[in-house]
């Protein structure tokens, strides 16, 4: 008879013992995910969205707005490095010198070939599960960008923006985006 041998999950101090502080990776589930660095495409469309909405928030004094590499402990099994994070000026507390302890107001994914379908399911159902308002999945192949905002413990308004049309946030209120100035 054969034995299954259990998979050990690692915490988030496993997590800090065993990554380089400077590496792009994620504790997700309790397994250690290490990133390769980004295309072109990705980083030059992160960089287009970051300009826009980091304006945005700081014109207005909305809160901050960071990027990845930056450690968001969602559990004590789940630390996650959205490609771009917003937390509101009334949710500031969370941030710690660190990282940020709980669910940022925004999350947003640049998806790339090595992490499109964990940025599109699993990563999803975790990010509704811990109460991130709004979740954007970029998709810089399509030149699409879906929105999801966070409803009763799941995403339950999807919006899709294609080329020609205009970005709007439930998080970010007066905020319009363009589609066509980011990729």
């Amino acid at each position: 008879m054969a034995t299954t041998k259990a998979r050990v999950k690692l915490t988030y101090q496993d997590y800090l013992n065993n990554t380089p502080s400077d590496s792009h990776s994620e504790l997700l589930d309790g397994e250690i995910i290490m990133k390769p660095g980004e295309t072109f495409p990705h980083q030059r469309t992160l960089l287009k969205l970051g300009i826009r909405v980091g304006e945005f928030v700081e014109r207005r004094d909305l809160g901050e707005m960071v990027f990845a590499p930056m450690d968001v402990v969602l559990s004590n099994n789940d630390v996650a490095q959205p490609d771009m994070i917003f937390i509101s000026r009334e949710r500031a507390s969370i941030i710690t010198y660190d990282n940020i302890q709980g669910a940022p107001d925004l999350a947003v994914e640049v998806l790339s070939h090595y992490t499109t379908q964990r940025d599109l399911t699993f990563k999803r159902a975790l990010y509704s599960m811990r109460g991130i308002k709004e979740y954007w999945q970029v998709d810089t192949d399509e030149r699409r960008v879906t929105v999801l905002s966070l409803g009763d413990g799941d995403y339950e308004g999807v919006a899709v923006y294609d080329r020609g049309q205009t970005l709007t946030s439930s998080v970010l209120p007066g905020f319009t985006l363009a589609i066509d100035e980011i990729f």
